[in-house]
């Protein structure tokens, strides 16, 4: 019995000190602000998150296709899609629906592109 709790504690030790970090900065993206265009963040964080439902022709009931600069620049300008993708995890409307919710600092990049006047 005692070899099995030195075991188990071995093992919950090695899993508790293999799940440090030697710095924050590891937990975020750090690309620039200046960096950040359509072309070299944004389309590609909406690929892979929004283009599932948001594609051409759109699916599951999405009223738009996010598939090229102009549509994805009139959903932040026109269709609030900073303020569905900011939303808290469940709540409802939040994008991408059903989903997990993007990352802050996606969303964070997606206000510095939009702040920053849409570079393409």
């Amino acid at each position: 019995m005692r070899l099995t709790k030195n075991i188990f504690l071995a093992i919950l030790s090695f899993a508790a000190l293999s799940c440090a970090n030697d710095s924050e900065s590891d937990l975020y993206n750090n690309t620039s602000n200046n960096a950040i265009t359509y072309n070299t963040v944004v389309r590609q964080i909406v690929q892979d998150r929004c283009q599932r439902c948001h594609t051409q022709p759109p699916q599951n009931n999405a009223p738009m296709p996010l598939t090229t600069y102009a549509f994805v620049r009139q959903a932040v300008e026109q269709r609030g899609l900073i303020d569905r993708i900011s939303l808290p995890q469940g709540t409802q409307g939040m994008m991408p629906n059903g989903e997990t919710r993007l990352p802050q600092y996606q969303i964070n990049q997606i206000i510095a592109w939009r702040d920053a006047g849409f570079p393409e």
